[in-house]
């Protein structure tokens, strides 16, 4: 025979851990402070910038210095 289980433990267990894997996903996307988010834009922009510095090949009317 079974064991007992108690649902509404097994419900708020549940939930519980639901409430914990979306505060883990909220800290990673809202955790970092302005200054290192704006320090990584500017980075990404520079790296495009210099990535698209070494084409071969431009197409026609495209300005080298917007990313």
């Amino acid at each position: 025979m079974g064991d007992v289980v108690n649902l509404n433990r097994f419900r708020k267990a549940k939930a519980k851990a639901a409430a914990q894997d979306k505060a883990a996903e909220n800290r990673a996307r809202f955790g970092r402070p302005g200054a290192e988010r704006r320090l990584e834009e500017a980075q990404d922009r520079i790296d495009r910038r210099r990535h698209e510095g070494h084409r071969l090949n431009r197409p026609e009317g495209e300005d080298p210095e917007t990313p």
